[in-house]
């Protein structure tokens, strides 16, 4: 199976790449688009800020490319929000796959959210054999807002969506590759999609 990790600057590759490997398999980390097409599976990661994120995606031309995929792609942390129509950090245009606007914590919580919570509402073979109200490691201060395409939901002075399926897209507000065990069970769940 190939599996490509798209680089485009932002990202915690490091630790996907060693998930990967601890289950049994090898990710190549690539910004080239022929590469990235022909790749079984797609993870795109994020850690960061949006709009340079964003600015990143656009220099690489990876912007047109990524909503066009058909094989099944995982957006993580950073990269789920980069999915969603516009955020408000840094006010960026998104790539509109998932048809939802990420918006700011307000200051009654403590932000970034950072560190454990748990997931419930779990609606996809992303969760095959994952319990509801399992803990997964979060580190954020947007929000992608409950929505029709939300397959989990987190509480954090609202409930939020911290997983998002649109077709053969994916996205996870939580680090599956941070999360444990657990974590470990979703990538491979994911890496097992064949959508």
């Amino acid at each position: 199976m190939k599996i490509v990790i798209i680089n485009y600057g932002a990202g915690n590759i490091q630790s996907i790449m060693f998930a990967i490997e601890r289950l049994g398999f090898k990710a190549v980390l690539s910004n080239n688009p022929d590469e990235i097409k022909a790749a079984d599976k797609v993870i795109f990661p994020g850690v960061g800020e949006a709009s340079s994120a964003m600015k990143m995606l656009l220099e690489s031309g990876l912007e047109t490319l990524i909503p066009t995929l058909k094989q099944p792609v995982l957006g993580i942390c950073l990269g789920m929000q980069l999915m969603c129509n516009k955020s408000e950090e840094g006010n960026t245009k998104g790539l509109g796959i998932f048809d939802v606007d990420v918006i700011k914590f307000t200051p009654k919580v403590k932000v970034p959210q950072m560190g454990w919570n748990q997931i419930y509402n779990l609606k996809s073979p992303l969760f095959s054999g994952i319990n509801e109200n399992e803990y997964m490691y979060l580190v954020h201060s947007f929000y992608v807002p409950n929505c029709p395409e939300a397959i989990a939901t987190t509480d954090y002075e609202v409930e939020y969506a911290s997983a998002l399926q649109k077709d053969n897209f994916y996205g996870t507000q939580f680090h599956p590759e941070k999360s444990g065990d657990i974590g470990e069970q979703i990538l491979a769940n994911f890496l097992k999609l064949n959508n």
